[in-house]
């Protein structure tokens, strides 16, 4: 340690009557440690102090009163000294002359960890202020996979730093705000933590919103007195039959939040008084069997609304959160919704992870709440590894944290839980990526359902797997978890790797023939010097840059070669060494928009430099064009086996009569086509003629489409088109 680490560290801690009252007020908060702990609490202010001598936050109090504030947040939650002390000097790392080191030295080797996981990563140096956010949150979701005391921290620090807004100016304000409603406040919820979660959301939607806070805030506090009458009637009938019944309970009447009542105005589209007009009780005993004999208490008092009862105590939410749900029937007209819970579940509903911490001080080890936690950041740092950025991992986690669930059962009975709007290929992924990787199908309930199915609470899925089978770039439009989204993409790319290899394989073996080579045949040691050279780490990564014509294929081999280029004119390659395609090389081999080539077509290839191979039909009006770079040129023809589905356009001459676009497109449908598009192109008194952007799977199953449209007798000719309809197929050609 440096001699300025030292003094910091050797401050002398101050006696009783020299402690401000803001710790002392930290100090009473946490009360509840024995007194060496109180001491070391202490000591790690003084140190704090020491550190940030001089330093001012914006409202102009001593820096110290923040940190102080944070650790006085979480000594609410009756959190281990080492958090508080943690808290104490989450800022000195990055803000003050102290390094890790010293703060190992002097307070163990677990508080520098977690004041290091809470550090943010303002000094480094980042494309925009989005990217370091995103950096500094992925940071933050790995320090929480080592040690979760780095959220309850990081938590609190927010909340604090929220409570003292008002010192920031307009513009930030409004994106401290919205990242504390879109990031921070669902995270305390997917950690159970009520009360954080509350006040987060409450403080974000004064800054971000002040004037609807304002007015809903105004129209709770100025609640009729009616309502206040109905409120101790509906408290006093339940209390006397829950005592006449003998239960040993606490009744507590609820009141909604501006936040949670702006967002039910707005997504159910209710007004204030419909919202407001929802009595709120929650019934607390003291064991589980309590909770269904107050729950039958409550139904024999009011008359429960039908599909309005949830048990999450037979089925917890994944934050740990247990409860019965029921909404009754209230005496004037207005609906009562009702939570049933035990003391426990209560206390881990306001507290989540933070509830009856036991971490590393001989206890029976995490509590369930903080085994949810700890599977669901492992989930979330199992699918970062292969997201590209950090904002795409940002993103993944917004999506993650929806605060809406459904709960599916596996064929074995397991509960697994998933976002609202989940489909079948979440629920793969959510078992196992190789699961999503080879899913084909899914059963519902038995019933056999596409993969796209959006799934409900209660149903029981079954995915149905191929192994030859592979994820689908459609999947990426309807899939809502990160998890499915990150494993989807890595794979695609993957794939496109290989077929790019392949084809980058086939091109410049079809090069090297020209020169009398193979790649086979190519000393080994010609080869390594010309990787080294480029700077490949591996032949495919090369063979890769030739199928995407970053470098012809030509070159390549006259360079492997040691070849000249061979004079006069280019050797005439016999159809059997044409490079064949399938259609299915993912990235690599494109369709040209300008003729849109399909499975029987005569075709060559173009190679565009980053895009691959563009394919054209030989009489496409552009391949003039492009004979003019003959190294460009990629001899290219149908596999046997084609796959897939192929754009081209049909222009129909018909009797401009009503119904005729319906009759057209009957039968095009018959002919098992799919219709993209319609354009009218010219349209008089008696002719009018149409243009259809479709799909069809090669030549023969065009000339079917075509002989039944020919068939209709308002149809007067159909022509094969070059060009498409603009902006009907979303493919470029060179």
């Amino acid at each position: 340690m440096t001699s300025a680490e030292l003094a910091l560290v050797r401050v002398p801690v101050p006696g009783d009557g020299d402690v401000p009252p803001y710790m002392r007020a930290l100090e009473s908060a946490a009360s509840y440690l024995p007194a060496d702990q109180l001491r070391l609490l202490r000591r790690a202010w003084a140190v704090g102090a020491a550190a940030h001598a001089g330093q001012v936050r914006r409202s102009g109090e001593p820096y110290i009163t923040h940190p102080v504030a944070v650790a006085g947040v979480l000594a609410e939650q009756n959190v281990d000294v080492e958090t508080l002390v943690a808290a104490v000097l989450h800022d000195t790392i990055e803000d003050t002359p102290l390094t890790r080191e010293a703060l190992a030295s002097e307070f163990g080797e677990a508080v520098a960890e977690l004041v290091e996981g809470v550090t943010k990563l303002d000094k480094l140096q980042f494309a925009s202020r989005r990217e370091a956010d995103a950096e500094s949150f992925r940071k933050m979701m790995l320090a929480m996979a080592r040690d979760l005391r780095v959220i309850l921290i990081k938590l609190a620090d927010r909340l604090h730093n929220m409570r003292t807004l008002g010192a920031q100016t307009g513009e930030a304000q409004v994106r401290i705000a919205r990242e504390t409603l879109e990031v921070y406040a669902p995270i305390a919820q997917r950690l159970g933590m009520n009360l954080i979660k509350s006040e987060l959301q409450d403080l974000g939607f004064k800054a971000l919103y002040p004037m609807r806070h304002r007015i809903l805030a105004k129209h709770i506090r100025a609640q009729p007195l009616v309502r206040r009458e109905a409120m101790a009637k509906i408290e006093a009938q339940l209390a006397q039959r829950l005592t006449k019944e003998g239960l040993d309970y606490r009744l507590v009447s609820r009141v909604k939040s501006p936040w949670s009542i702006y967002n039910k105005m707005r997504s159910e589209a209710k007004t204030f008084a419909q919202v407001i007009d929802v009595f709120g009780f929650r019934i607390i005993v003291d064991r589980v069997a309590d909770c269904y004999h107050a729950l039958g208490v409550a139904h024999s008092v009011y008359k429960p609304v039908d599909g309005r009862f949830r048990d999450f105590i037979a089925i917890p939410k994944a934050n740990g959160y247990q409860s019965l749900h029921t909404v009754l029937f209230g005496p004037y007209g207005s609906p009562i919704e009702v939570q049933i819970r035990t003391e426990e579940m209560d206390l881990i509903a306001e507290r989540g992870i933070a509830a009856h911490w036991a971490y590393k001080h001989g206890g029976d080890g995490p509590n369930s709440a903080q085994q949810r936690a700890h599977s669901w950041i492992a989930g979330l740092l199992e699918s970062q590894s292969g997201t590209g950025s950090s904002l795409e991992f940002l993103e993944n986690v917004k999506v993650d944290l929806f605060p809406d669930e459904v709960y599916l059962f596996t064929p074995k009975g397991e509960i697994m839980s998933l976002p609202r709007n989940a489909t079948a290929v979440d629920f793969a992924y959510s078992v196992h990526t190789d699961v999503g990787t080879q899913a084909v199908a899914a059963r519902v309930d038995r019933r056999l359902v596409p993969l796209r199915t959006r799934l409900s609470s209660g149903q029981t899925v079954e995915i149905v797997t191929a192994r030859s089978s592979q994820p689908r770039p459609q999947w990426l439009e309807f899939v809502v978890t990160g998890k499915a989204r990150t494993a989807i993409r890595q794979q695609l790319k993957q794939l496109e790797h290989e077929d790019a290899v392949q084809l980058g394989h086939r091109m410049l073996d079809s090069a090297l023939e020209d020169l009398d080579s193979s790649l086979e045949r190519l000393p080994a040691a010609q080869l390594e010097a010309y990787l080294a050279e480029h700077r490949y780490p591996r032949l495919e990564a090369l063979l890769s840059d030739v199928a995407l014509g970053n470098r012809m294929p030509a070159q390549v081999a006259q360079s492997l070669a040691r070849k000249a280029p061979p004079s006069g004119p280019p050797r005439n390659h016999r159809p059997e060494d044409r490079i064949l395609i399938t259609g299915t090389e993912r990235g690599v081999v494109t369709f040209a928009n300008c003729c849109m080539p399909i499975p029987g077509d005569d075709i060559m290839g173009y190679h565009t430099a980053g895009r691959g191979v563009v394919v054209h039909r030989i009489e496409c009006p552009n391949v003039a064009e492009y004979r003019k770079s003959p190294e460009r040129w990629v001899d290219i023809g149908w596999d046997r086996e084609v796959t897939g589905d192929y754009n081209v356009a049909l222009r129909f001459q018909v009797e401009n009569r009503p119904g005729v676009l319906a009759q057209v497109a009957a039968a095009v449908a018959k002919a098992e086509s799919n219709i993209d598009a319609v354009e009218y192109l010219e349209r008089d008194t008696n002719v009018a003629v149409i243009q259809f952007a479709i799909e069809v799977r090669d030549r023969t199953h065009l000339a079917d489409v075509i002989r039944k449209v020919r068939k209709l007798g308002e149809v007067h000719g159909v022509q094969r088109q070059y060009f498409a309809l603009p902006g009907v197929f979303d493919r470029d050609g060179p």
